[in-house]
């Protein structure tokens, strides 16, 4: 069985990152609507995170298959997790931004992903049955 084209790599990447940024908006005026500027600047301030942290996890699986691999690969990969951390100590401590609509902004990439699994299965699926099988 061989993997269809259209199942590459690159093609899943862009439709995440897509899904990441229509799922920030959409979660941006859904979150202003429910709490105010402060829930949307804190799930913004999360997608924002959430979004470089894919970003540096795309790097760091795109330079597994180097032969010789960026020597900031190890940095980044520590950096997501302080970002992270980071950002969660800030809106804690100094901000009057909401830290549950932040905390919803970091699962943003999560559910891109969720939802790239969900698109593929489907697709999958509607092959199958055309194929007869």
């Amino acid at each position: 069985m061989t993997v269809p084209d259209d199942l590459s790599y690159e093609r899943v990447v862009q439709r995440i990152t897509r899904l990441t940024g229509i799922l920030a908006v959409a979660g941006c005026v859904v979150a202003f609507a429910l709490g105010g500027w402060n829930w949307a600047a804190g799930f913004a301030l999360g997608s924002t995170v959430s979004w470089i942290s894919f970003r540096w996890l795309k790097q760091l699986v795109g330079a597994l298959g180097v032969a010789r691999p960026p020597s900031n690969l190890p940095f980044k990969a520590v950096m997501r997790y302080v970002l992270i951390g980071g950002a969660a100590y800030l809106l804690v401590k100094y901000t009057v931004i909401n830290l549950r609509a932040a905390l919803a902004g970091l699962l943003i990439s999560s559910a891109a992903a969720i939802i790239e699994i969900l698109i593929e299965l489907v697709q999958a699926k509607g092959r199958n049955s055309v194929d007869g099988t």
